[in-house]
């Protein structure tokens, strides 16, 4: 198994999900796609890739139940390997495959956690509407103001050390939607890791649709008062 890990989680993703394998081919690193059971044949395109490639392998679920839900299963599987690094990214390439290397870079170089940010000096996004934009910036102010000083806790672009992933306590978490990139990155600050965050470009996806809605954007909004209405009693 390679040193780092890419948990790949996907639904209704075969646009996408081979030209994501062999962008990720020469990078050496190991893959490990998340299906929930996507109806349109994304799990069976999954197994043909694994069934040639060692490096890659397929975790099915049987149904959809949010990308945090996703995420928890894959890192489960992955830590009862032995990876020293597990990243994180979407399947439809509004992710750069070929900024992996910089986030698994920066763990090895001292970092519990690497962020692939869009609002630091450096990072950007491109092919999103002026509302995308206001909700995805307006997020992460609101984030940063009531729980912590991360330019944006709300990217799902991530490399982790083992360690700082082993030591958040996966059974409660219970964000479903993108709000799980803010409670996961709070917990490994609270638990007293290194946040670093390195410039990407986030451009939107070209192939397929997109998995925000107004229900996952609202979860937010609830969920992160309340991460830190939990953090203030001692109860995470």
């Amino acid at each position: 198994m390679p040193n780092a890990v890419v948990c790949l989680p996907t639904y209704n993703e075969r646009e996408n999900l081979e030209r994501m394998i062999e962008a990720l081919a020469p990078l050496g690193v190991g893959v490990l796609v998340i299906d929930d059971n996507s109806p349109d044949g994304t799990g069976a395109i999954a197994e043909e890739l694994a069934a040639t490639r060692d490096w890659v392998s397929v975790l099915h679920r049987s149904a959809k139940e949010g990308l945090g839900r996703a995420y928890v299963a894959g890192f489960r599987e992955v830590l009862a390997g032995d990876a020293a690094y597990i990243a994180q990214m979407d399947c439809d390439f509004s992710h750069d495959p070929a900024d992996v290397p910089r986030l698994i870079a920066a763990c090895e170089a001292g970092a519990d956690l690497a962020i692939g940010s869009r609002y630091v000096a450096g990072g950007g996004t491109s092919n999103w509407g002026p509302i995308r934009q206001v909700m995805s910036r307006g997020a992460s102010v609101f984030t940063r103001l009531i729980l912590m000083p991360v330019h944006d806790a709300t990217g799902g672009f991530k490399c982790w050390r083992r360690e700082a992933l082993e030591s958040i306590d996966l059974d409660s978490i219970d964000a479903a939607g993108y709000v799980f990139q803010v409670e996961m990155t709070f917990r490994a600050r609270r638990n007293g890791y290194r946040v670093v965050e390195i410039p990407i470009h986030f451009a939107d996806r070209t192939a397929g649709e997109s998995k925000m809605n107004l229900a996952v954007a609202l979860e937010g909004v609830w969920k992160a008062p309340r991460l830190r209405w939990k953090a203030m009693r001692g109860r995470l």
